[in-house]
């Protein structure tokens, strides 16, 4: 087993090397586990402010947005299993229920053995179950303990984990300690206190480090790394730097060039099988994103733009498909309710320089959400783009006012709405569907991965899907499409494209006449890897830049939707508006303007 204590990057890219030297023999298998303290039963009713996105799995699990990260670089499929919370432990695993059924025998319930026990059983029983396409239990687990040393609620993990270590004794248990060494900016001095801070708590609750992966601005002096041995018990070749770097895929290089996964094979007596890892592809795509000059500007309108980590497996599909088209990524963060008339009373600039982004976009996103804030400023975000045909993608809650705008403007339904925000309306265009609870609101809705059959061959999200029949995507919503409002909404030229097994609920909606305006009430964004994008993201970015047209035409065999892009064929470069003024530089090789909104 592979553990490592507390940030959720850097275990995906240790990960990464184990699984890409285990290539070299096909009989390994591995398995991830993350591992959240917190006492939620699953990240489902969390705020995105409080943590993030809710990232959904196939199994139609809501996890933490670290699993999201897990799948993508990994290009697996987890299970709502291979998330473990505190609150899990104590409701799924039934402790209380067996203490009120007698199963303990009259002894004392304990977090001590008894939760630490489970926890540990949980981690075995899971690792019985493939992830990696393979069939037998794993042979390498990879696992993610969140939380920093000394919190309260993460004590019973390292104390379950510190007796796993000892039960399965040296050479099967490899500890990878995150740490954080600040740079004082004013002398440039690397700060290692922290780090021997965190050290000697984790050791006072029974866990050693074998590795430390110090996250820092810049590379480690030698000096410093030797400072870091004697004071922790780790030596020198195992105190591994993760510095910033342009992007994200330098990462593996880094790990790779630091020889990470020696460091860990050698703690696990796998030297034999120890290989260099297979990284053309990754060194490729870090290239070619440092490489990316030409800008596309996508406008992201939504309700939690003030933290960019609530919308990050969008912010990814974006990245993934805008670096398959060779196109820099721009965002745009527009929060929703700055485009509606009562911010143009109350805050006149945030108003203007609002409408001045969306605007001034190649292309708008609208994502789901939850709630009438900023729904009034999403349906005039549809609008906008309909009406000047600018490429338009709606997810979820996106595609929802995408149809309310339709509805209000085009056959005159000035009351036109969602049942989730106006309970009386007359003219419900979005509805509550059966398959969920009004009342309870964690692991209720209509969720994980259900299929979709696409009702017209000739649209362009069959086409992007490379002309399949049916598609599979996953899903995380209360409301849809009232199916009694499709006929007229069909008559007066909305196109319901996909749609479930029974017909009766609408799964994408596009405007035939439009270059790019589709809205889908799955989450695209979940299933996009690097290197293979999703066709819908890939699709909003081509319209963006005006290659759509080529894009669709290379489609006809699926995997292939952009062997005519960036491969060193002519096109005509096409932007709906002009140059672009300098942006902040965010991660991964995003750029954005943030209409003074802290991201």
């Amino acid at each position: 087993m592979c553990l490592c204590l507390n940030e959720c990057a850097y275990i995906i890219f240790f990960s990464l090397f184990l699984v890409q030297n285990c290539q070299y023999h096909p009989n390994t298998h591995f398995n991830l586990f993350g591992l959240d303290p917190y006492l939620n039963t699953d990240a489902g009713t969390m705020s995105p402010f409080e943590h993030g996105e809710v990232f959904v799995l196939d199994d139609g699990g809501e996890v933490d947005l670290d699993l999201g990260n897990y799948e993508r670089f990994m290009d697996i499929k987890l299970t709502r299993d291979n998330n473990i919370t505190t609150g899990k432990i104590y409701q799924a695993s039934s402790v209380i229920d067996k203490e009120r059924k007698g199963d303990y025998l009259g002894k004392t319930v304990q977090v001590v053995p008894h939760i630490t026990d489970e926890i540990q059983d949980w981690i075995e029983r899971v690792a019985m179950i493939p992830v990696d396409g393979k069939e037998g239990p794993a042979d390498v687990c990879v696992i993610e303990l969140g939380g920093t040393i000394g919190d309260i609620e993460s004590m019973p993990f390292i104390e379950a984990l510190g007796q796993f270590s000892y039960r399965v004794g040296p050479g099967n248990f490899c500890l990878i300690h995150v740490s954080l060494v600040p740079v004082l900016n004013v002398v440039g001095e690397q700060k290692t206190k922290p780090t021997q801070h965190s050290v000697r708590g984790l050791r006072g609750q029974g866990l050693t480090p074998n590795i430390l992966a110090c996250r820092s601005t810049v590379a480690l002096d030698d000096n410093v790394k030797g400072k870091l041995s004697q004071f922790c018990h780790v030596p020198e070749q195992n105190i591994i730097t993760l510095y910033d770097v342009p992007n994200i895929w330098h990462i593996p290089l880094l790990l790779r060039d630091q020889k990470a996964h020696e460091a860990i094979f050698k703690v696990l007596n796998l030297q034999g099988t120890t290989k260099e890892p297979l990284l053309k592809e990754w060194t490729s795509r870090a290239e070619i994103c440092d490489g990316l000059h030409e800008p596309v500007r996508i406008a992201m309108v939504g309700k939690y733009t003030g933290l960019s980590d609530a919308y990050l497996s969008i912010l990814k599909a974006l990245l993934h498909a805008s670096v398959d088209l060779r196109k820099k990524l721009v965002i745009d963060w527009i929060p929703a309710c700055d485009l509606e008339d009562a911010t143009e009373k109350e805050n006149p600039d945030a108003y203007k320089a609002a409408w001045k982004l969306l605007k001034g976009a190649d292309g708008i996103l609208v994502p789901g959400g939850f709630g009438n804030r900023g729904v009034q400023g999403k349906i005039l975000a549809a609008k906008y783009a309909r009406e000047h045909r600018i490429p338009y993608l709606g997810i979820c809650l996106g595609m929802q006012v995408a149809v309310i705008e339709f509805a209000r403007s085009v056959l005159n339904l000035r009351d036109a709405n969602s049942t989730e925000f106006d309970p009386n309306t007359k003219n419900p265009c979005v509805i509550f569907m059966p398959e969920g609870s009004k009342t309870h609101m964690g692991g209720t809705m209509r969720l994980g991965s259900r299929r979709t059959y696409f009702q017209v061959k000739d649209c362009k999200s069959a086409k992007l899907y490379g002309n399949r029949t049916f598609i599979d995507e996953r899903h995380r919503h209360r409301y849809e499409v009232n199916p009694d409002m499709i006929a007229r909404l069909e008559n007066a030229g909305l196109s319901f494209t996909g749609k479930d097994e029974t017909s009766q609920r609408m799964e994408i909606v596009e405007l035939p006449n439009h270059p790019y305006f589709i809205g889908v009430q799955f989450h695209p964004e979940y299933k996009s890897r690097p290197g293979k994008p999703s066709p819908l993201f890939l699709g909003l970015i081509a319209a963006a830049c005006g290659q759509l047209d080529t894009l669709i035409q290379g489609s006809g065999s699926q995997g292939n939707l952009s062997a005519k892009l960036g491969n060193g064929i002519a096109m005509e470069k096409v932007y709906p508006k002009g140059t672009t003024k300098p942006a902040k530089v965010l991660s991964d090789g995003l750029y954005s303007y943030c209409n003074g909104v802290q991201v």
